[in-house]
């Protein structure tokens, strides 16, 4: 069975190589040292020096094995590419909705599920409301389901960002 791929923007595929490039080189270094000066002083087994290093370097090894899985079947969607002028809401879009019932305008751009933090405005292409809003136009009405019910959104404007 083929793996899922992971869709991210370029500049997803950029952050990520960078941090893994940054753990790799740096971090590793880093943490090496602390564990030499922790083994340098002596007794290992009441060493808390040594195994809060110890627990640094599990950390680090865990997330570049986390991005090195990530990045291995990687597909960069490449949003430049696309004509500025949107017609259908697409990965790599920005949309503004309008929450009918709140009456609450909001702002999200469609990204794969490594790249998405809501908080910061940009949403999975994978979510509920990230499955309604790709193929969509604008000033369509969409539904999706959520815990508290049926959420009415209107698409307001769909835009390319860069």
């Amino acid at each position: 069975m083929e793996e899922k791929k992971n869709l991210l923007t370029r500049e997803g595929l950029m952050k990520y190589e960078e941090e893994l490039h940054e753990l790799k080189l740096v971090k590793r270094k880093e943490i090496s040292q602390k564990i030499k000066e922790a083994r340098e002083q002596g007794d290992l087994s009441e060493n808390a020096e040594y195994d809060a290093a110890k627990d640094e370097q599990r950390d680090v090894e865990a997330r570049i094995e986390e991005l090195e899985k990530l990045l291995k079947n990687v597909e960069v969607v490449d949003v430049e590419q696309i004509d500025g002028k949107v017609t259908k809401a697409a990965f790599g879009c920005t949309v503004k909705l309008l929450d009918k019932e709140m009456k609450e305008e909001l702002v999200y751009t469609i990204k794969g599920a490594s790249e998405a933090d809501c908080l910061n405005g940009s949403i999975s292409n994978e979510s509920p409301l990230g499955r309604a809003i790709i193929g969509s136009k604008k000033g369509e009405t969409i539904a999706v389901e959520a815990p508290v019910g049926i959420i009415k959104y209107k698409i307001i404007d769909i835009w390319m960002e860069g």
